[in-house]
């Protein structure tokens, strides 16, 4: 499995509360698209994780930024991801980006906002914020294997199903 965050925006530890830590203590993999803001953080989750994918974002302090690329892409259960934080990106430019890097699915954060967007030959996912939601509801998502790609699904702190897809 495969734990989607981003936007966690702390200066001390992960953050990470009810299914967002169960959700990374159990991944395979665990994807963050930026704005961990202090090494600590970043650190944080480099502990909490076997294998952390990551970018940094607009927020990133210099020394987050010199550790981390504003590009990352994976290859999990037959899918091709990349990942991006998003400040730099309006949903046009990500799928674009997407398709010049022969993607299936883009993640990113920045809006704080989760959702899933289908742009023709790619699929958009922000995760949200499961730190800092602002007017959101705290989430991240959850990319399961299966026969044929993915099983996506974007989930509360508390556990519940927000909306779920396929890649």
């Amino acid at each position: 499995m495969i734990a989607v965050l981003s936007d966690t925006h702390g200066s001390e530890g992960t953050r990470l509360a009810g299914r967002a830590a169960e959700a990374v203590e159990s991944a395979e993999v665990v994807v963050h698209a930026g704005d961990f803001t202090t090494p600590a953080v970043l650190d944080g989750f480099e502990a909490a994780s076997e294998r952390l994918v990551a970018v940094h974002g607009n927020v990133d302090e210099a020394a987050v930024q010199k550790r981390l690329p504003p590009v990352a892409t994976l290859e999990f259960g037959g899918v091709r991801i990349v990942v991006v934080h998003g400040h730099e990106h309006g949903e046009t430019a990500r799928a674009m980006l997407g398709r010049q890097e022969g993607a299936d699915l883009v993640v990113s954060g920045h809006s704080h906002r989760p959702g899933v967007v289908d742009a023709g030959e790619v699929l958009l996912l922000n995760p949200g914020s499961h730190a800092q939601p602002r007017q959101y509801t705290a989430a991240h998502a959850e990319l399961e294997e299966t026969a044929g790609g993915l099983d996506g699904r974007i989930v509360g702190t508390d556990g519940e199903t927000l909306e779920r897809f396929d890649v």
